[in-house]
Protein backbone atom coordinates (compact mmCIF):
# COMPACT_ATOMS: atom_id res chain seq x y z
CA UNK A 1 0.00 0.00 0.00
CA UNK A 2 1.50 3.09 -0.71
CA UNK A 3 1.47 6.35 0.68
CA UNK A 4 1.28 9.93 -0.50
CA UNK A 5 1.69 13.58 0.40
CA UNK A 6 -1.77 15.64 -0.50
CA UNK A 7 -1.87 19.57 -0.27
CA UNK A 8 -5.39 20.15 1.04
CA UNK A 9 -7.00 23.59 0.69
CA UNK A 10 -7.75 25.84 4.05
CA UNK A 11 -10.66 26.20 5.31
CA UNK A 12 -10.95 29.88 5.54
CA UNK A 13 -10.17 29.54 1.64
CA UNK A 14 -13.02 27.49 1.33
CA UNK A 15 -15.72 29.41 2.93
CA UNK A 16 -14.60 32.00 0.78
CA UNK A 17 -15.44 30.42 -2.32
CA UNK A 18 -18.40 28.01 -1.19
CA UNK A 19 -20.53 30.56 1.09
CA UNK A 20 -21.68 32.41 -2.07
CA UNK A 21 -23.29 29.56 -3.21
CA UNK A 22 -24.72 28.27 0.12
CA UNK A 23 -26.54 31.82 0.33
CA UNK A 24 -27.93 31.70 -3.35
CA UNK A 25 -29.31 28.02 -1.78
CA UNK A 26 -31.00 29.68 1.27
CA UNK A 27 -32.82 32.11 -0.35
CA UNK A 28 -34.81 29.49 -2.06
CA UNK A 29 -35.16 26.89 0.65
CA UNK A 30 -38.75 28.08 1.76
CA UNK A 31 -39.71 28.36 -1.39
CA UNK A 32 -38.84 24.72 -2.57
CA UNK A 33 -40.53 23.70 0.93
CA UNK A 34 -43.63 25.40 -0.01
CA UNK A 35 -43.94 24.07 -3.39
CA UNK A 36 -42.32 20.61 -3.26
CA UNK A 37 -39.58 21.49 -5.56
CA UNK A 38 -36.61 18.84 -5.81
CA UNK A 39 -33.52 21.06 -5.57
CA UNK A 40 -31.75 20.13 -8.94
CA UNK A 41 -30.79 23.96 -9.60
CA UNK A 42 -28.78 23.70 -6.21
CA UNK A 43 -27.50 20.41 -6.76
CA UNK A 44 -26.52 21.70 -10.16
CA UNK A 45 -24.59 24.80 -8.71
CA UNK A 46 -22.71 22.52 -6.14
CA UNK A 47 -21.45 20.66 -9.01
CA UNK A 48 -20.55 23.45 -10.88
CA UNK A 49 -18.39 25.36 -7.88
CA UNK A 50 -16.70 22.49 -7.19
CA UNK A 51 -18.39 21.40 -3.80
CA UNK A 52 -18.81 17.83 -4.89
CA UNK A 53 -15.16 17.03 -5.33
CA UNK A 54 -13.49 18.87 -2.03
CA UNK A 55 -12.91 15.60 -1.17
CA UNK A 56 -10.67 14.66 -4.27
CA UNK A 57 -6.98 15.51 -3.70
CA UNK A 58 -5.96 18.53 -5.56
CA UNK A 59 -3.05 16.55 -7.65
CA UNK A 60 -6.71 15.39 -9.36
CA UNK A 61 -8.12 19.14 -9.14
CA UNK A 62 -9.95 18.37 -6.29
CA UNK A 63 -10.47 20.52 -3.17
CA UNK A 64 -8.29 17.79 -1.05
CA UNK A 65 -10.34 18.73 1.79
CA UNK A 66 -9.69 16.88 5.46
CA UNK A 67 -12.98 15.82 7.00
CA UNK A 68 -12.66 18.00 9.72
CA UNK A 69 -12.68 21.05 7.58
CA UNK A 70 -15.16 19.29 4.86
CA UNK A 71 -17.47 18.82 7.71
CA UNK A 72 -18.03 22.82 8.47
CA UNK A 73 -18.63 23.39 5.39
CA UNK A 74 -21.23 20.73 4.98
CA UNK A 75 -22.85 21.99 8.34
CA UNK A 76 -23.08 25.67 6.50
CA UNK A 77 -24.53 23.68 3.68
CA UNK A 78 -27.48 21.87 6.40
CA UNK A 79 -28.24 24.79 7.76
CA UNK A 80 -29.01 26.76 4.43
CA UNK A 81 -31.12 23.72 2.93
CA UNK A 82 -30.92 20.38 5.14
CA UNK A 83 -31.73 18.29 2.54
CA UNK A 84 -28.80 19.47 0.29
CA UNK A 85 -26.27 17.18 2.78
CA UNK A 86 -28.45 14.26 2.96
CA UNK A 87 -29.10 14.15 -0.72
CA UNK A 88 -25.43 13.85 -1.20
CA UNK A 89 -24.78 11.61 1.22
CA UNK A 90 -24.05 8.70 -1.01
CA UNK A 91 -21.84 10.63 -3.13
CA UNK A 92 -19.86 11.50 -0.21
CA UNK A 93 -19.02 8.06 0.48
CA UNK A 94 -19.03 7.13 -3.13
CA UNK A 95 -15.90 9.27 -3.41
CA UNK A 96 -14.78 8.05 0.17
CA UNK A 97 -15.00 4.60 -1.14
CA UNK A 98 -12.28 6.14 -4.42
CA UNK A 99 -10.30 7.68 -1.96
CA UNK A 100 -9.49 4.69 0.53
CA UNK A 101 -8.78 2.17 -2.15
CA UNK A 102 -6.74 4.48 -4.45
CA UNK A 103 -2.88 3.75 -4.36
CA UNK A 104 -3.17 0.70 -2.89
CA UNK A 105 -1.62 -2.75 -3.90
CA UNK A 106 -3.51 -6.18 -4.38
CA UNK A 107 -2.07 -8.91 -5.86
CA UNK A 108 0.57 -7.23 -6.99
CA UNK A 109 -2.05 -4.72 -8.67
CA UNK A 110 -1.91 -1.01 -7.83
CA UNK A 111 -5.32 0.30 -7.60
CA UNK A 112 -5.66 3.26 -9.54
CA UNK A 113 -8.76 5.32 -9.13
CA UNK A 114 -8.07 8.28 -10.86
CA UNK A 115 -10.47 7.54 -13.47
CA UNK A 116 -13.18 8.38 -10.55
CA UNK A 117 -11.62 11.66 -9.44
CA UNK A 118 -11.64 13.05 -13.27
CA UNK A 119 -15.81 12.20 -13.18
CA UNK A 120 -16.22 13.84 -9.41
CA UNK A 121 -13.98 17.30 -10.40
CA UNK A 122 -15.80 17.23 -14.09
CA UNK A 123 -19.52 17.44 -11.66
CA UNK A 124 -20.70 14.10 -11.73
CA UNK A 125 -21.79 12.59 -8.69
CA UNK A 126 -23.60 9.10 -7.45
CA UNK A 127 -26.58 8.36 -5.88
CA UNK A 128 -27.15 5.29 -3.95
CA UNK A 129 -29.44 1.76 -4.83
CA UNK A 130 -29.20 -0.30 -1.40
CA UNK A 131 -32.18 -0.76 0.19
CA UNK A 132 -34.99 -3.21 -0.75
CA UNK A 133 -38.72 -2.67 -0.35
CA UNK A 134 -40.88 -4.65 1.96
CA UNK A 135 -39.19 -6.93 4.58
CA UNK A 136 -35.69 -6.20 3.70
CA UNK A 137 -32.77 -8.95 1.81
CA UNK A 138 -31.13 -8.53 -1.28
CA UNK A 139 -33.39 -9.44 -4.28
CA UNK A 140 -31.09 -7.41 -6.78
CA UNK A 141 -29.59 -9.61 -8.72
CA UNK A 142 -26.79 -9.25 -11.13
CA UNK A 143 -26.25 -12.77 -13.58
CA UNK A 144 -24.47 -13.29 -16.88
CA UNK A 145 -26.30 -13.59 -20.32
CA UNK A 146 -25.05 -13.65 -23.63
CA UNK A 147 -21.81 -12.70 -22.57
CA UNK A 148 -23.47 -9.79 -20.51
CA UNK A 149 -24.01 -8.49 -17.03
CA UNK A 150 -27.19 -7.81 -16.17
CA UNK A 151 -28.98 -6.22 -13.03
CA UNK A 152 -32.14 -6.79 -12.48
CA UNK A 153 -34.09 -5.43 -9.22
CA UNK A 154 -36.04 -2.36 -7.52
CA UNK A 155 -34.31 -0.09 -4.78
CA UNK A 156 -36.34 1.90 -2.05
CA UNK A 157 -34.36 5.01 -0.31
CA UNK A 158 -32.27 5.96 -3.53
CA UNK A 159 -31.51 8.97 -1.98
CA UNK A 160 -29.91 11.26 -4.52
CA UNK A 161 -30.04 9.24 -7.44
CA UNK A 162 -32.71 11.28 -9.13
CA UNK A 163 -29.52 13.91 -9.29
CA UNK A 164 -26.85 11.52 -10.15
CA UNK A 165 -24.88 10.43 -13.51
CA UNK A 166 -23.80 7.15 -11.73
CA UNK A 167 -25.46 4.98 -9.00
CA UNK A 168 -23.88 2.66 -6.41
CA UNK A 169 -26.25 0.00 -6.29
CA UNK A 170 -25.77 -2.82 -3.38
CA UNK A 171 -26.44 -6.47 -5.27
CA UNK A 172 -25.73 -9.92 -5.29
CA UNK A 173 -24.62 -12.91 -7.91
CA UNK A 174 -26.85 -15.50 -8.28
CA UNK A 175 -24.41 -17.62 -6.09
CA UNK A 176 -25.52 -15.35 -3.12
CA UNK A 177 -21.95 -13.35 -3.11
CA UNK A 178 -22.55 -9.74 -2.18
CA UNK A 179 -21.65 -7.43 -4.26
CA UNK A 180 -20.87 -3.41 -5.07
CA UNK A 181 -22.10 -2.38 -8.64
CA UNK A 182 -21.26 0.70 -10.45
CA UNK A 183 -23.61 2.12 -13.02
CA UNK A 184 -24.40 4.66 -14.81
CA UNK A 185 -28.11 6.84 -14.48
CA UNK A 186 -28.29 6.91 -18.66
CA UNK A 187 -28.10 3.44 -18.09
CA UNK A 188 -31.05 1.72 -20.76
CA UNK A 189 -33.22 -0.51 -18.63
CA UNK A 190 -32.85 1.73 -15.36
CA UNK A 191 -35.51 4.53 -14.04
CA UNK A 192 -35.61 6.39 -10.76
CA UNK A 193 -38.99 7.80 -9.42
CA UNK A 194 -39.56 10.66 -7.35
CA UNK A 195 -42.07 9.15 -4.97
CA UNK A 196 -40.43 9.54 -0.95
CA UNK A 197 -43.27 10.85 0.72
CA UNK A 198 -41.89 11.62 4.41
CA UNK A 199 -43.05 14.67 5.96
CA UNK A 200 -39.23 15.98 6.12
CA UNK A 201 -36.15 16.07 4.53
CA UNK A 202 -38.71 16.47 0.76
CA UNK A 203 -36.02 17.37 -0.95
CA UNK A 204 -33.79 14.61 -0.81
CA UNK A 205 -34.47 12.81 -3.98
CA UNK A 206 -35.03 9.30 -1.53
CA UNK A 207 -37.59 7.82 -4.50
CA UNK A 208 -37.31 4.31 -5.96
CA UNK A 209 -35.28 3.34 -8.76
CA UNK A 210 -35.76 0.04 -10.93
CA UNK A 211 -33.52 -1.90 -12.51
CA UNK A 212 -34.50 -3.84 -15.69
CA UNK A 213 -31.79 -5.96 -17.61
CA UNK A 214 -29.63 -2.99 -17.12
CA UNK A 215 -26.20 -3.77 -18.49
CA UNK A 216 -23.05 -3.44 -16.07
CA UNK A 217 -19.49 -3.13 -17.11
CA UNK A 218 -17.52 -6.07 -15.43
CA UNK A 219 -14.96 -3.29 -14.73
CA UNK A 220 -17.44 -1.53 -11.94
CA UNK A 221 -18.27 -4.55 -10.23
CA UNK A 222 -16.10 -5.36 -6.92
CA UNK A 223 -16.77 -7.90 -3.98
CA UNK A 224 -19.18 -6.06 -1.42
CA UNK A 225 -16.47 -6.97 1.37
CA UNK A 226 -13.75 -4.81 0.48
CA UNK A 227 -16.24 -1.92 0.98
CA UNK A 228 -13.87 0.94 2.59
CA UNK A 229 -14.10 0.04 6.63
CA UNK A 230 -15.87 2.75 8.14
CA UNK A 231 -18.44 3.54 5.83
CA UNK A 232 -21.38 3.18 8.43
CA UNK A 233 -19.56 5.86 11.22
CA UNK A 234 -19.76 8.54 7.41
CA UNK A 235 -23.17 7.66 6.35
CA UNK A 236 -24.01 8.36 10.12
CA UNK A 237 -21.82 11.47 10.00
CA UNK A 238 -23.26 13.07 7.50
CA UNK A 239 -26.85 13.13 9.54
CA UNK A 240 -25.27 14.55 12.20
CA UNK A 241 -24.16 17.34 10.00
CA UNK A 242 -27.71 17.48 8.74
CA UNK A 243 -28.77 17.60 12.21
CA UNK A 244 -26.12 20.32 13.23
CA UNK A 245 -26.92 22.59 10.26
CA UNK A 246 -30.43 22.07 11.03
CA UNK A 247 -30.05 23.50 14.62
CA UNK A 248 -27.79 26.30 13.40
CA UNK A 249 -30.77 27.14 10.42
CA UNK A 250 -33.25 27.15 13.76
CA UNK A 251 -31.56 29.29 15.96
CA UNK A 252 -30.80 31.86 12.83
CA UNK A 253 -34.52 32.03 12.29
CA UNK A 254 -35.63 31.84 16.30
CA UNK A 255 -33.07 35.25 16.46
CA UNK A 256 -34.33 36.46 13.12
CA UNK A 257 -37.75 36.58 13.97
CA UNK A 258 -37.82 37.53 17.72
CA UNK A 259 -35.57 40.63 16.75
CA UNK A 260 -38.01 41.83 14.24
CA UNK A 261 -41.89 40.52 16.35
CA UNK A 262 -43.54 43.77 17.05
CA UNK A 263 -46.40 42.20 18.70
CA UNK A 264 -46.15 41.00 22.61
CA UNK A 265 -48.28 39.70 25.34
CA UNK A 266 -49.93 41.58 28.00
CA UNK A 267 -48.38 39.38 30.66
CA UNK A 268 -45.03 39.27 28.71
CA UNK A 269 -42.18 40.54 30.50
CA UNK A 270 -41.01 44.12 27.90
CA UNK A 271 -42.40 46.19 25.90
CA UNK A 272 -40.41 44.14 23.14
CA UNK A 273 -40.68 40.91 22.28
CA UNK A 274 -36.79 41.54 22.15
CA UNK A 275 -36.15 42.51 25.41
CA UNK A 276 -38.44 40.10 27.48
CA UNK A 277 -35.30 38.15 29.28
CA UNK A 278 -37.73 35.10 29.14
CA UNK A 279 -37.76 35.00 25.15
CA UNK A 280 -33.65 35.48 25.57
CA UNK A 281 -33.77 32.41 27.30
CA UNK A 282 -35.41 30.30 25.20
CA UNK A 283 -33.09 31.72 22.46
CA UNK A 284 -29.98 31.17 23.94
CA UNK A 285 -30.96 28.15 25.00
CA UNK A 286 -31.36 27.49 20.70
CA UNK A 287 -27.59 28.49 20.04
CA UNK A 288 -25.79 27.22 22.76
CA UNK A 289 -27.41 23.47 21.14
CA UNK A 290 -26.68 24.48 18.29
CA UNK A 291 -22.98 25.04 19.43
CA UNK A 292 -23.08 21.91 21.12
CA UNK A 293 -24.39 20.04 18.25
CA UNK A 294 -21.89 21.60 15.78
CA UNK A 295 -18.81 21.15 17.83
CA UNK A 296 -19.64 17.13 18.28
CA UNK A 297 -19.89 16.58 15.27
CA UNK A 298 -16.53 18.37 14.03
CA UNK A 299 -14.95 15.85 16.89
CA UNK A 300 -16.28 13.27 14.56
CA UNK A 301 -15.24 14.52 11.60
CA UNK A 302 -11.65 14.61 13.49
CA UNK A 303 -11.84 11.27 14.21
CA UNK A 304 -13.04 10.32 10.24
CA UNK A 305 -9.55 11.75 9.47
CA UNK A 306 -7.91 9.11 11.34
CA UNK A 307 -10.43 6.51 10.27
CA UNK A 308 -8.73 7.45 6.69
CA UNK A 309 -5.48 8.21 7.53
CA UNK A 310 -5.05 4.80 9.30
CA UNK A 311 -5.53 2.81 5.99
CA UNK A 312 -1.68 3.14 5.64
CA UNK A 313 -0.65 2.52 9.60
CA UNK A 314 -1.39 -1.63 9.29
CA UNK A 315 -4.05 -3.64 10.76
CA UNK A 316 -3.83 -3.05 14.72
CA UNK A 317 -4.05 0.76 14.16
CA UNK A 318 -6.19 0.58 11.14
CA UNK A 319 -9.20 -1.02 13.58
CA UNK A 320 -8.96 0.57 16.64
CA UNK A 321 -9.33 3.95 14.09
CA UNK A 322 -11.89 1.98 12.63
CA UNK A 323 -13.85 1.15 15.93
CA UNK A 324 -12.90 4.69 17.56
CA UNK A 325 -15.08 6.69 15.05
CA UNK A 326 -17.87 4.14 14.53
CA UNK A 327 -18.18 4.70 18.62
CA UNK A 328 -17.85 8.32 18.43
CA UNK A 329 -20.28 8.87 15.68
CA UNK A 330 -23.10 6.81 17.57
CA UNK A 331 -22.11 8.76 21.00
CA UNK A 332 -23.00 12.12 19.03
CA UNK A 333 -26.34 10.44 17.17
CA UNK A 334 -27.71 9.62 20.61
CA UNK A 335 -27.17 13.08 22.59
CA UNK A 336 -27.91 15.22 18.99
CA UNK A 337 -30.96 13.47 18.07
CA UNK A 338 -33.12 14.73 21.18
CA UNK A 339 -30.79 18.28 21.92
CA UNK A 340 -31.98 19.28 18.07
CA UNK A 341 -35.41 17.72 17.70
CA UNK A 342 -36.31 19.87 21.01
CA UNK A 343 -34.19 23.02 19.51
CA UNK A 344 -36.30 23.26 16.60
CA UNK A 345 -39.49 22.96 18.48
CA UNK A 346 -38.62 25.62 20.92
CA UNK A 347 -38.88 28.03 17.93
CA UNK A 348 -42.55 28.08 18.82
CA UNK A 349 -42.03 29.18 22.54
CA UNK A 350 -40.48 32.61 21.42
CA UNK A 351 -43.26 33.41 19.29
CA UNK A 352 -47.16 33.97 19.22
CA UNK A 353 -49.71 31.67 16.68
CA UNK A 354 -48.97 33.94 13.85
CA UNK A 355 -45.21 31.60 13.81
CA UNK A 356 -47.49 28.16 12.51
CA UNK A 357 -48.62 30.22 9.44
CA UNK A 358 -47.76 27.61 6.47
CA UNK A 359 -45.71 30.46 4.29
CA UNK A 360 -43.32 30.81 7.11
CA UNK A 361 -42.63 26.92 6.84
CA UNK A 362 -41.41 27.49 10.72
CA UNK A 363 -41.83 23.89 11.57
CA UNK A 364 -39.62 22.16 8.45
CA UNK A 365 -37.18 22.12 11.13
CA UNK A 366 -38.64 20.21 13.65
CA UNK A 367 -39.95 17.67 10.89
CA UNK A 368 -36.64 17.85 9.08
CA UNK A 369 -34.86 16.94 12.37
CA UNK A 370 -37.73 14.30 13.02
CA UNK A 371 -37.41 12.35 9.90
CA UNK A 372 -33.26 12.71 10.00
CA UNK A 373 -33.58 11.02 13.16
CA UNK A 374 -35.04 7.96 12.24
CA UNK A 375 -32.43 6.45 10.45
CA UNK A 376 -30.44 4.53 11.93
CA UNK A 377 -32.37 4.48 15.60
CA UNK A 378 -30.40 5.94 17.96
CA UNK A 379 -31.59 3.72 21.37
CA UNK A 380 -29.76 1.05 19.39
CA UNK A 381 -26.62 3.16 19.21
CA UNK A 382 -27.12 3.70 22.69
CA UNK A 383 -27.53 -0.16 23.65
CA UNK A 384 -24.08 -0.91 21.49
CA UNK A 385 -22.36 2.26 23.01
CA UNK A 386 -23.09 1.07 26.63
CA UNK A 387 -21.97 -2.65 25.54
CA UNK A 388 -18.68 -1.19 24.75
CA UNK A 389 -18.12 0.79 27.83
CA UNK A 390 -19.32 -2.27 30.46
CA UNK A 391 -18.20 -5.28 27.85
CA UNK A 392 -16.00 -3.72 25.85
CA UNK A 393 -17.60 -5.59 22.75
CA UNK A 394 -16.54 -4.02 19.42
CA UNK A 395 -19.59 -2.26 17.62
CA UNK A 396 -21.06 -3.67 14.23
CA UNK A 397 -19.57 -1.74 11.33
CA UNK A 398 -21.81 -3.61 8.69
CA UNK A 399 -25.35 -3.61 9.00
CA UNK A 400 -28.47 -3.83 6.44
CA UNK A 401 -32.37 -3.19 7.08
CA UNK A 402 -34.46 -6.57 7.07
CA UNK A 403 -35.03 -9.84 8.40
CA UNK A 404 -33.14 -10.24 11.85
CA UNK A 405 -30.07 -12.01 11.64
CA UNK A 406 -29.29 -11.41 8.11
CA UNK A 407 -26.33 -9.47 8.96
CA UNK A 408 -24.64 -11.89 10.94
CA UNK A 409 -25.00 -14.78 7.75
CA UNK A 410 -24.05 -12.42 5.49
CA UNK A 411 -21.40 -10.91 6.90
CA UNK A 412 -19.67 -13.35 10.00
CA UNK A 413 -17.33 -11.79 11.89
CA UNK A 414 -16.89 -8.51 9.28
CA UNK A 415 -20.42 -7.18 11.28
CA UNK A 416 -18.07 -7.15 14.42
CA UNK A 417 -15.04 -6.09 13.29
Amino acid sequence: MSTQTVETTSLASALDKYRPVFDRIAAGAVDRELNGELPHEPIQWLKESGFTAARVPQEFGGGGLTWEDFTALLIELAAADSNLPQALRSHVAFVEENLYHHGQVLNGVTDDRSAWFKRFVYGEIAGNAWTEPGQGGVATVLEERDGKLLLNGTKFYTTGTIFAEWIDVFAKRPDGSDISVYVSTKTDGIETFDDWDGFGQKGTGSGTTVFKNAPVDPENVYDFGFRFPYQAALYQHILLIALSGIAHGAAREVALQVKNRKRVFGHGNANLVSEDPQILQVVGEVTSKAYVAEAATLRVGRALDRAYESRTAGDAAEKAANIAVELESGQAQVVLVPLVTDAAGQIFNTLGASSTSTAKALDRYWRNARTVATHNPYIYKARVNGDWAVNGTEPPTVWSIGEAGVDEKRYGQAASS
